[in-house]
């Protein structure tokens, strides 16, 4: 079963942003090439972006600014969504400049002063500045520290300097509350974007549009009609080359403290009075502050963790996480990670909240899985139905984003027996949806001032006090089974024991979802 095509509204243009500069730190790095400067292609292959426009890399690197045109124009070739068009490049060639520098070295920092200043006068950027911190967290206070000794974060009534924060925002609550205010001495928060690429996904902004804009579905958002609600982020890849910063960081730390809990703020919070950006935060901020911490007791009960061995992804055999590059033999990291939580507030009263998030899982799927209550069966204990039909409404975020709603129908013939129907929306489908990086809408609103996709300097603390009493037993208890799952699995037993604990069990999404 198919959703119709809805129509569109001519008079919903995006308007181009204003003119700015974007620097960005660490412009030799994979994320520049490989999300940053193709969401940029993106933006203006859609003619968002300004005439007035540059960008401006900084890197350790010593190269000159030909051979950095020539590494992007290389990338856009291999990590652009589309052809790159010989017209656009001309047109963004120009527009790309490089400085190699010490990002510690104050001398850095004065020709970068020198650079903006020269290509504000070239490009007529009107003084606006946004940095782009694509760089290990160990530099993002010296970093900004270095920008208000040089004067570049100063903003006046006719210009705006932001600063896009790369995560992961400090190690645990401890060095996030540190991090909060060291770049509170520098800058207001009106200038600091920390940034999750994940709420620049198209589901995930819908989630507000579809919670909020229908009335088919807000008035059983709640305890009274829903069993519970899952969210998984599944991915199939292992470390790869990040077993360096995997080994500090694992996949709590890595994928539930940001993530996963920004998508459970959005399913759960209260209607904001606005679409304003403080007015949505101030609600995710409730429902964060909401989620009961775990006890050192519960940790053992209600978190699980796991590292993957040996095994086969897509019948190709894959090493174990301990034998991956810059990994430790006897590493105690964990690589799967799955919360049961609660959320103490009226609308989610005794409703539990499944997290699960892991590498080499079969599918690379992420998803938000919300399953209704069951009606009462008495009036069909006379018919050969013996059991109902789950109703599952399932918010598809990678890697075909999407909605789907199953429910139960009757399958035809003189019996009455029931059947499991599914009702798919896929965004490749409608709207002109055309492949993007994640990134466009993000760096798109911090152009615009827009700060609602962002988290505040509470969000994320918020996060970080679920998170840290887990750490601290799992750093107390090292584990003594790691590796529990093989690759190819779907984690450890402990994970399926989790809910089948409480009569429930994981959803299993059709991997043909939204498929061409």
């Amino acid at each position: 079963m198919i959703a119709t095509a809805l129509s569109l509204n001519p008079t919903d243009a995006i308007e181009v942003t204003g003119p700015c500069i974007i620097v960005i730190f660490g412009a030799a790095g994979d994320l520049t090439k490989r999300k940053l400067i193709p969401a940029l292609h993106n933006l203006a292959q859609n003619k968002l972006l300004p005439d007035a426009f540059a960008i401006l890399g900084i890197g350790r690197t010593s190269t000159q600014t030909n051979a950095f045109r020539s590494q992007i124009h290389q990338d856009l070739q291999e990590f652009a969504a589309d052809a790159l068009e010989s017209e656009l490049w001309e047109w963004l060639e120009p527009r790309l400049h490089y400085l190699a520098g010490n990002f510690q070295a104050p001398e850095t920092y004065q020709q970068l002063a020198a650079q903006l200043q020269q290509l504000d006068q070239a490009f007529g950027t009107q003084g606006n500045v946004l940095f782009y911190f694509a760089t290990a967290p160990t530099f993002f206070t010296e970093i900004t520290q270095q920008l208000g000794a040089a004067g570049l974060v100063q903003e006046t009534s006719d210009q705006w300097r932001r600063i896009i924060f790369e995560k992961p925002f400090g190690q645990d609550l401890a060095s996030a509350q540190r991090l909060n205010q060291e770049i509170g001495q520098v800058l207001t928060e009106s200038q600091i974007y920390r940034i999750d690429h994940y709420l620049g996904k198209e589901t995930v902004q819908n989630i507000l549009v579809f919670r909020f804009g229908n009335g088919l579905f807000e008035p059983v958002w709640n305890h009274r009609y829903i069993d519970h609600i899952q969210i998984t982020v599944a991915e199939q890849v292992g470390v790869e080359s990040r077993g360096g910063y995997y080994e500090g960081s694992g996949a709590l730390r890595d994928m539930i403290q940001n993530h996963l809990f920004q998508l459970l703020a959005l399913t759960a919070m209260e209607p904001p009075v606005s679409f304003e950006a403080d007015a949505v935060r101030d609600e995710k901020s409730k429902v964060l502050k909401a989620i009961e911490p775990l006890t050192a007791e519960e940790v053992l009960t209600c978190a699980v963790r796991g590292q993957y061995g040996e095994g086969q992804i897509k019948d190709q055999s894959v090493s174990a996480y301990r034998l991956e590059s810059r990994v430790s033999p006897e590493s105690n990291t964990e690589t799967f990670a799955a919360l049961k939580l609660t959320i103490d507030n009226w609308r989610w009263a005794g409703v539990p909240f499944y997290l699960r998030t892991g590498k080499r899982l079969p599918e690379r799927v992420s998803e938000i899985a919300i399953q209704f209550k069951h009606v009462p069966s008495l009036l069909f204990r006379e018919t050969s139905i013996d059991q109902l039909t789950d109703n599952f409404l399932v918010l598809r975020l990678q890697p075909n984003e999407g909605i789907s709603l199953q429910f139960g129908a009757k399958v035809p013939g003189p019996k009455v027996r029931m059947g499991s129907v599914n009702m798919d929306f896929c965004y490749a489908n409608f709207f002109d949806a055309t492949p993007t990086t994640g990134y466009e809408t993000l760096l798109y609103d911090c152009m615009i001032g827009d700060a609602t996709l962002f988290q505040r300097s509470d969000n994320v603390e918020l996060g970080w006090q679920v998170i840290t009493p887990i750490l601290d037993v799992w750093s107390a208890l090292p584990s003594r089974d790691f590796p529990n799952y093989g690759a190819g699995s779907w984690g450890p037993q402990a994970a399926t024991d989790l809910l089948t604990r409480d009569g429930r069990q994981w959803h299993s999404s059709s991997p043909q979802f939204c498929s061409a």
